[in-house]
């Protein structure tokens, strides 16, 4: 990597993003830009931090530095891999400026995002930089080979069902002007699980290789870190042993009532989480796997709902970027 003087920084930031100031934005890219050359660009479409990361990936930038929710960090990583990992990308580093900043709070961030500028600046002088794992999501309509849709990196989670309507009825609810919150997605999921027709025809089946296909689940969430997410400053966290330096992780549930969920719920938000009972289905460090759904189940990516499908193909890579410790 080159000196810090010298280190050529590309600042993405999603004015949109829950808790991104203009005033914020401003101190923090005074702190970056005192010690390192930086360019900065506000994103203004959907896609554009992608194209933003495909660009500085392709321009020699030494770093990228998302300001920005999950969604944000998710399309500057597709824009980085591109075509893939290697050694000449650029490091990225994260300021939270979402409602949740899953994958920042994985890193060690600070949640203020003045102190995580600090800390990032910090780590760039100490030259500490980590290679991580990440997840690549590929869908289909049908489940057909033929019909694939490329592969789409993930972060820190994917999912197919129940997890992916909550996004979806959350989303709405922020288009109309609703602002994110914990008691917001909580809403929301209470509503999807007693109206939504997933718990009483739950259509999903997962194959993981080398074992039986588990057929009749309802959600299935596959995580590359843990916490899966928060509400607040509280962890929800399924899979506990989810971790950057192992595989992906999966928590899926089978038929269950509004009794078990609760109890699973609360098994998750515990100080020490395990959530654990009949209906729950949990592995860890695998390589990949496959979910099916005998009819269009929504899907998401990162927090993002990005429409349905009848199939995903999830795979981890190890080793597929390198980030700011």
């Amino acid at each position: 990597m080159a000196s810090l003087a010298g280190m050529r920084a590309l600042v993405v930031v999603n004015p949109a993003a829950t808790s991104t100031t203009a005033a914020m934005r401003d101190a923090l890219v005074r702190a970056l830009a005192g010690e390192l050359k930086v360019d900065v660009v506000e994103t203004s479409h959907r896609g554009h931090a992608r194209e933003l990361g495909a660009a500085a990936a392709a321009g020699g930038m030494d770093l990228v530095v998302s300001v920005g929710g999950d969604g944000t960090v998710n399309e500057v990583v597709n824009g980085l891999l591109e075509h893939g990992p290697a050694p000449h990308l650029p490091v990225l580093a994260v300021v939270p400026g979402g409602s949740t900043n899953v994958f920042s709070r994985a890193l060690g961030r600070s949640r203020d995002p003045l102190t995580a500028t600090a800390e990032i600046l910090d780590s760039l002088r100490a030259g500490r930089t980590r290679l991580i794992s990440l997840g690549t999501a590929c869908a289909a309509g049908t489940g057909t080979a033929e019909e694939w849709a490329p592969s789409r990196w993930f972060v820190f989670a994917a999912g197919l069902g129940f997890d992916a309507d909550v996004i979806a009825r959350v989303e709405a609810h922020r288009g109309r002007g609703r602002r994110s919150s914990g008691p917001l997605y909580v809403r929301q999921a209470v509503g999807a699980f007693f109206t939504g027709p997933d718990r009483r025809r739950p259509g999903m089946t997962l194959q993981v290789p080398g074992e039986p296909a588990l057929e009749e689940l309802f959600l299935c969430l596959v995580s590359n870190v843990s916490p899966w997410t928060y509400l607040g400053a509280r962890a929800v966290n399924p899979s506990p042993d989810a971790s950057f330096d192992a595989g992906l992780d999966v928590f899926a549930m089978g038929r269950i009532g509004a009794v078990r969920m609760l109890r699973t719920l609360r098994q998750s938000l515990a100080r020490v989480p395990d959530a654990r009972g009949p209906g729950v289905h949990r592995w860890h460090d695998l390589e990949e796997l496959t979910l099916t759904a005998d009819r269009p189940l929504g899907w998401q990516l990162d927090g993002d709902h990005l429409g349905t499908a009848t199939a995903l193909r999830i795979r981890h890579v190890p080793a597929a970027l390198r980030v700011v410790a």
